[in-house]
């Protein structure tokens, strides 16, 4: 698929009117959704023509970990992003049809509701066309719309998934990307070690997490101002030295901006003990890492953002960086029974 033919399947099926999702809707047949989001979230903006129902959720699930829908059979969507952690990969680059890799790591899914640009460089501005950049990938599923209606249509197991969700049996690309797209949104996670101490439980967080959560939300770690909020992020673009030269790569693929040379967008910390390597393209294996390269300052580069300075963090203050991070790990997430392969 060419990326032109991409684009304009993209355009085709447009950009997305938004309502929102507040706390736990009624159960309503085709129309409701009975799960709720973790408390003290905002709400989450959905799609009007795409309202979440607990039958689309459903239909998602079984989607989400279907490998069928790959050319070759050899892919879906959670092969590269495992629940187990926190729906993301074990390695550096993932690899999709026939062994191709994506040249990228694939980012966590914790929380992706509340990810308004999707993929490193933000160019993708929905869930929905997400799912339809991925099917549509040569180095991904590989598929082209008639291939993959046709061959989900053959699945005897697939008819009353989507009369249930939809209202009958016809497959459709737009239904398969609403229906992965709905159990996306249903992967909230806000039951950490940290949630609970937040939460007023004193027990939740050892004294050396309880420094490193001051490091971080303090000026000396200096983390918090590109990881705040209820999802520790601010979903912003920043260069932070990775590399002294990074000609064409980062958000100015999007943008074509130069000052957005080497820009990538910040990821949500949350489970970020479980979705080791770490950065756009794996390069750290180790919290430890990470936190070494910030203390650093980075490597210069022209767009290398401001806030990129040598912190003279400490041994001790590192080590007691990296297990606040651990106390943002939520086990009741990645086991989350209706979140597994249903297959």
């Amino acid at each position: 698929m060419k990326k032109v033919s991409l684009l304009c399947l993209l355009f085709a099926f447009g950009t997305f009117a938004c309502s929102k999702v507040d706390g736990t809707m009624p159960d309503d047949g085709h129309q409701g959704f009975t799960g709720s989001i973790p408390a003290n979230f905002p709400p989450m903006l959905i799609p009007a023509e795409n309202p979440l129902t607990d039958a689309k959720v459903r239909l998602g699930r079984f989607l989400f970990f279907d490998k069928r829908l790959s050319r070759d059979s050899s892919t879906s969507c959670g092969s590269c992003h495992k629940p187990e952690r926190a729906f993301a990969d074990t390695g550096k680059v993932s690899f999709g049809f026939q062994g191709l890799s994506t040249e990228k790591n694939a980012p966590t899914l914790t929380n992706v509701g509340y990810v308004p640009l999707l993929f490193a460089e933000g160019g993708i501005p929905s869930l929905e066309q997400q799912v339809i950049a991925t099917v549509l990938a040569h180095n991904e599923f590989n598929m082209t719309q008639s291939e993959l209606e046709a061959r989900l249509s053959l699945f005897p197991e697939y008819r009353p998934l989507f009369r249930d969700a939809f209202g009958s049996e016809q497959v459709t690309l737009q239904r398969v990307m609403f229906a992965i797209a709905s159990f996306e949104r249903t992967l909230l996670s806000g039951n950490s070690a940290f949630d609970r101490w937040n939460r007023g439980d004193n027990s939740a967080l050892s004294l050396a997490a309880q420094r490193g959560e001051a490091l971080f939300f303090g000026e000396t770690g200096d983390c918090w101002h590109c990881h705040n909020g209820f999802n520790f992020t601010t979903n912003a673009f920043h260069n932070i030295g990775l590399d002294s030269n990074t000609f064409k790569k980062g958000r100015v693929l999007v943008t074509a901006n130069p000052n957005d040379e080497g820009s990538f967008r910040v990821p949500t910390l949350r489970n970020v003990a479980l979705t080791a390597p770490y950065m756009h393209d794996g390069r750290f294996q180790t919290l430890e890492e990470v936190i070494r390269h910030y203390n650093s300052g980075g490597k210069p580069h022209p767009q290398r953002d401001p806030l990129m300075r040598p912190l003279g963090l400490s041994e001790q203050d590192i080590s007691d960086l990296v297990e606040f991070l651990k106390s943002l790990t939520d086990t009741s997430f990645t086991q989350n029974p209706s979140l597994q392969n249903p297959w």
